[in-house]
């Protein structure tokens, strides 16, 4: 597969996840199965519109396009432009996060990134990492200065950072073709003395990995709402379904918590392990903005070609 399927399979992976699991994400699992059935959501809808979390994952990629191979203040420039003109942008109607929210109101103010972020323990730092992976795939130290960077933009508690880091290594650690059963010890060891918070919920996915509940076993992890709970949950759908993306997505919306979080998590994670051919074409046909992200995807994936 080469880089162009892969950003493509990424995007289209996160921005799926994303779809399937913001229609539900208020809603308990007992009014999903009344509403979709007994096994929940199964296929996104007619269009498949997505949140902000696919709309902040594409400012970054777009920020990327722009600085990905210049130095941490020039990408964080790139970064805090593509924030901006997205909150501003009419697109930016799909309840965003009131901690993003204001950190970009804070950046647009002047105050610099490393001090405009919140203390609130989300999880919109990590939803939108993908590209980072992606991009600084063979750059595991960029990676994790870019991904710090975007991070505490936003959000600067130290289990958010950690979260953050994950998600973008993450997808690194997918396309390198690491063994799913890896993922935890692997990412545990990046991201080493970070945060408490975080390595206890990472380590409650190997507590459960076997159990044969997912629902009792995902929702033991976490509800989603906090950036460590949803790397965790995500990680879990990815290491439980890695051979299937459409199981691997559907396990991390049906849930009781941040359905279009996990999924756009898990969405990215398990596109890069499988690639584009395992994303069912007719889900890809229901993405809204379609032309566009495949745009971005075959953008980004020339400046990836361009640094390596």
């Amino acid at each position: 597969m080469n880089e162009q399927q892969q950003a493509r399979a990424i995007i289209y992976g996160l921005a799926l996840g994303d779809a399937l699991g913001w229609p539900i994400e208020f809603l308990s699992v007992k009014k999903v199965n009344i509403i979709y059935g007994p096994d929940g959501i199964k296929s996104p809808p007619d269009p498949a519109q997505v949140s902000d979390e696919t709309q902040t994952s594409l400012a970054i990629a777009e920020a990327l396009i722009e600085a990905g191979e210049a130095d941490i203040e020039t990408i964080m420039a790139a970064v805090t432009r593509h924030l901006i003109a997205w909150s501003n942008s009419p697109e930016n109607d799909r309840a965003p996060g009131h901690t993003v929210t204001e950190a970009i109101r804070t950046l647009e103010a002047g105050v610099h990134w490393r001090d405009s972020g919140g203390q609130g323990k989300g999880n919109g730092s990590a939803i939108r990492v993908a590209p980072i992976g992606f991009l600084y795939q063979h750059d595991p130290d960029k990676l994790r200065e870019v991904a710090h960077a975007t991070g505490i933009a936003t959000h600067q508690n130290t289990a958010s950072d950690a979260a953050a880091i994950a998600a973008a290594y993450l997808v690194k650690l997918a396309l390198d073709g690491i063994p799913p059963d890896d993922y935890i010890e692997h990412t545990l060891a990046f991201t080493q003395g970070l945060s408490s918070e975080f390595d206890e919920a990472m380590q409650r996915v190997g507590h459960v990995i076997e159990w044969t509940d997912e629902l009792g076993a995902i929702t033991h992890i976490g509800s989603g709402w906090y950036g460590e709970e949803a790397v965790a949950m995500a990680a879990y759908c990815a290491i439980r379904h890695c051979d299937n993306f459409s199981r691997a997505v559907r396990r991390a919306v049906n849930i009781p918590g941040d359905s279009d979080s996990v999924g756009c998590i898990t969405g990215g994670i398990v596109a890069a392990q499988l690639g584009l051919a395992a994303i069912p074409p007719d889900w890809i046909a229901l993405l809204e903005n379609l032309d566009y992200l495949t745009n971005v995807a075959n953008r980004l994936a020339a400046k990836k070609e361009q640094l390596y």
